[in-house]
């Protein structure tokens, strides 16, 4: 059996770590057929991720959209409420007001009949 001495350990040693590093180093080409069907892969899954978004942001806006007139409407409706109630609280202070003057009219005639 064959004993390697020190230096030839480094040199097996030092031989090893350029080949691991030489593997590493080593890449597809972009035009390689894998590397091409990564990178497609991920266009894909970006747009349809984008697509995702948009469609999301989509209805967001339509329900914020609708939300607003839904709000619109119904603040439509409590005004023309409010405008109503003040137009039958003018009506009716009116009436309220002219029974009070028949009244003190009637007073006053009674009065003058008394005479």
């Amino acid at each position: 059996m064959k004993q390697k001495d020190f230096g030839d350990r480094l040199s097996a040693a030092k031989d090893v770590k350029q080949a691991m590093a030489a593997k590493f180093r080593q890449r597809p080409s972009p035009d390689d057929p894998a590397v091409a069907e990564r990178r497609a892969a991920r266009v894909a899954v970006s747009a349809a991720r984008d697509a995702r978004i948009a469609e999301r942001e989509a209805q967001r806006v339509a329900e914020s959209a609708r939300l607003a007139a839904e709000r619109e409407i119904l603040a439509a409706k409590q005004a023309e409420q409010e405008k109503r109630a003040a137009i039958e609280k003018i009506e009716n202070e009116a009436r309220l007001e002219a029974e009070r003057k028949a009244a003190r009219d009637a007073r006053y005639a009674a009065r003058k009949a008394r005479k």
